[in-house]
């Protein structure tokens, strides 16, 4: 192994530029040579590669986003476009790719790793939904962007004795609702893992008010729901001012986390030891806080399970009174 490259790959996440400065440091560190990769896999295709050096990634760690910058590529998803990549590898001898992003990135690594390429996916996405790790890069900046919005959305709630609906990100995966709503103390918290009862909902709600609750927080996730709508809907039902926010991409700006930082630099300097070990076809991630690393195709077959023991401690914390 004499020459790696790194890139990021699919939606941005906060850490991802902290898991890219320790891949390049590490590299060089054991004397390897490591280029980046721009706009991930149709910059792999189009052989938009940049070599660096330690000066390459300095002052990035707290940045949010991807100093590589990161795309889809739909041309990545075909067997002709594939070879494309692995043609380009070749051409740069490139011997090893580390690949940061989520369960899409992980599946080109995959395909490139069955060409030849050894490649080892770092877990870089917001949303918290691949089953082998406890967490993702940007899920607790992302996490602790939410909290921010909430704490001053609950301002402007209380001023006008409101309902405030939040609509967070997270695809098919409600860790981003489940861990906002019980840290931002959400009265209700709606994720896609879990059938909610808009009775139930408007029924808490209204107890909360008439034991002098002056305004409620919920927290849905957008792959439970659509905000505008359960607004709509929650309003049809009750007397009360209800009023949907939809955060969006804020969730993924900004400064990064101090676990976000810590997480990606393990997971980028493991990664560049197993290339280094002659190991591809690999992932990183973290249980019970050890950084562990396991067989690609295992880790994208494993079913992600959510976590309702919290769930059921963030319902019973949002109870004043029993419904």
């Amino acid at each position: 192994m004499k020459n790696i490259a790194v890139l990021t790959s699919g939606g941005d996440a906060p850490g991802m530029n902290a898991a890219i400065r320790a891949v390049v440091r590490t590299s060089i560190n054991k004397g390897l040579n490591v280029y980046g990769i721009q706009k991930g896999y149709n910059g792999l295709i189009r052989g938009d590669m940049i070599e660096m050096d330690m000066s390459s990634v300095a002052d990035i760690i707290q940045r949010g986003g991807t100093i590589l910058r990161t795309a889809r590529s739909e041309e990545f998803k075909t067997e002709e476009g594939r070879q494309k990549a692995y043609n380009m590898a070749k051409i740069f001898n490139i011997d090893g790719i580390v690949v940061i992003g989520g369960d899409g990135s992980f599946m080109g690594a995959k395909k490139l790793t069955e060409l030849g390429i050894a490649c080892v996916g770092v877990p870089g996405t917001i949303d918290n939904d691949l089953a082998y790790t406890d967490y993702t890069i940007g899920f607790d900046t992302a996490v602790n962007n939410v909290l921010d919005a909430i704490n001053k959305i609950r301002d402007t709630s209380t001023s006008h004795e409101r309902v405030s609906i939040i609509e967070v990100m997270g695809r098919n995966s409600g860790d981003i609702a489940l861990y906002t709503g019980l840290a931002g103390g959400a009265e209700c918290i709606i994720v896609p893992e879990v059938k909610y009862c808009l009775e139930d909902i408007c029924k808490k709600l209204i107890m909360g008010r008439n034991s002098g609750k002056l305004h409620s927080i919920i927290i849905l996730a957008e792959g439970a729901g659509d905000a505008k709508e359960l607004e709509e809907q929650i309003r049809a039902k009750v007397d009360m001012d209800v009023r949907a926010s939809i955060l969006g991409y804020i969730q993924r700006g900004g400064n990064t986390s101090a676990f976000d930082r810590v997480l990606a630099s393990r997971l980028g300097a493991k990664a560049v030891e197993l290339l280094v070990e002659g190991k591809g076809g690999r992932v990183v991630g973290m249980r019970d806080n050890k950084i562990v690393d396991m067989d690609i195709h295992e880790a994208l077959s494993m079913e992600k399970k959510f976590d309702y023991e919290l769930y059921e401690l963030a319902n019973i914390l949002s109870n004043r009174d029993r419904i």
